[in-house]
């Protein structure tokens, strides 16, 4: 029997409700995850990635990697890895990157411009796509395997 993935969709009428939607899924993500970021620029991937982040805890400035393609954060047990993938010339530039050592037991992957590594990037786990609209953005958060399902489930409740 084929699993059914979800979706939920929601507006985020202005940035505080990209914050808060950031701290509610770092609230309930865990390792091993993967989240592709899809959307066009300036529609607030990296405001989520950021949310996210300072919300597991950490203080200092997260900021896109837009020109080193990835920013590392360690804490106590677990290691997010924030992907801006928009420079990218060729997928290929990954494997020289070493991009397979950073999808392991311990991570969770915040990937921005997924389509651009196609076929060298795992598959992921939650695909989050925000949209311009109107003057806020439209969110659409979409599981991709078992581990997506249950993080919807848990966002479900608090949505």
């Amino acid at each position: 029997m084929d699993e059914q993935f979800q979706t939920i969709e929601l507006e985020l009428a202005a940035e505080q409700d990209t914050q808060n939607l950031g701290e509610l899924i770092a609230k309930f993500i865990q390792a091993p995850t993967t989240c592709y970021l899809i959307g066009d620029l300036g529609v607030g991937k990296t405001r989520l990635v950021r949310a996210v982040v300072q919300s597991l805890g950490y203080d200092g400035n997260v900021k896109s990697p837009t020109y080193t393609l990835v920013e590392p954060y360690q804490f106590d047990n677990v290691r997010v890895y924030h992907f801006d993938l928009y420079r990218l010339s060729d997928p290929e530039e990954l494997e020289y990157l070493g991009i397979r050592d950073y999808f392991d037991h311990d991570s969770i992957s915040l990937i921005e411009w997924p389509e651009r590594g196609r076929g060298c990037l795992d598959e992921s786990d939650i695909s989050i796509t925000l949209e311009f609209f109107g003057s806020g953005r439209r969110c659409c958060i979409q599981s991709q395997s078992s581990k997506g399902n249950n993080l919807l489930e848990k966002l479900k409740q608090f949505l």
